[in-house]
């Protein structure tokens, strides 16, 4: 891509993450799990609403209004009654009662000191999630494929393979703030965010020449992340939901032009 490509692009971009960055982005009409976390006062509620992220957006907003979050302030014994028919695709309703359970065994703020030992150490934001992944499974010996989904694991030689999409989805709504992002840490640079890669910003990333890695996985969100930081240094996921909608929305063909 030449300077002058570059530019272009830069400025398309920015133009297109302006115009994304309101709250009308989001809606019924337009689905987001962030619709739902920007309603709750719980860092344990939102990352739910981020573990249960995958799959279709409307189903997923649907299945986050059905909990009700104020369960993770009551006795064991009424999340699994309330929450005993609850289920989601890869989720079995045990693995939906013990993610509740998990939550509900950490104190107020625990998430973000936990987070901030493990990315301290060398500003690696991943290096904060297998710590939060490693209290967990301190906090809830519980173990089936299901629940690891939600989760996610730590890696035997500590190296991340996959993308650990709605674990960096999480990050970018906990550290950014803007008319979407909540903001509710600090101590985090915006600058060591990474990507939240999903299909749509992995196929959007490489039919704009931003990403070359054409293996879906860590090293692309990153690859694609360092891309990014060319046009914006101190915040490269602000463009992350710019993104996501120009592949949701399928606007290559029409040089980003939105929806009247």
């Amino acid at each position: 891509m030449n300077a002058k490509d570059s530019t272009s692009l830069r400025e398309r971009l920015e133009i297109e993450a302006q115009k994304r960055n309101s709250p009308d982005e989001l809606s019924l009409k337009r689905p987001d799990p962030l619709l739902v976390a920007r309603e709750l006062d719980d860092d344990r509620a939102i990352l739910l609403c981020a573990l249960f992220a995958y799959g279709n957006a409307a189903k997923i907003v649907e299945l986050l209004r059905s909990f009700d979050f104020t369960l993770l302030d009551k006795d064991e014994s009424l999340i699994r009654n309330r929450l005993k028919e609850k289920y989601y695709r890869f989720q079995s309703s045990e693995d939906v009662i013990e993610i509740f359970i998990t939550m509900s065994r950490l104190e107020e703020g625990e998430m973000e000191e936990v987070f901030m030992d493990g990315y301290r150490r060398d500003g690696s934001v991943i290096e904060g999630v297998f710590k939060l992944i490693e209290l967990f499974g301190k906090v809830n010996r519980y173990e089936s494929r299901g629940y690891r989904f939600l989760t996610g694991t730590i890696p035997d030689n500590a190296k991340p393979s996959s993308p650990y999409k709605r674990w960096m989805m999480f990050l970018r709504w906990m550290v950014r703030k803007d008319a979407l992002d909540l903001g509710r840490w600090s101590g985090v640079s915006r600058s060591d965010l990474v990507i939240p890669l999903d299909t749509h910003t992995f196929k959007t990333g490489l039919s704009l020449g931003l990403l070359k890695r054409r293996s879906y996985d860590w090293k692309a969100a990153v690859q694609l992340t360092e891309s990014l930081k060319e046009f914006s240094p101190e915040d490269p996921v602000k463009y992350d939901f710019a993104l996501y909608r120009i592949g949701q929305e399928r606007l290559l063909k029409e040089g980003f032009q939105s929806r009247p």
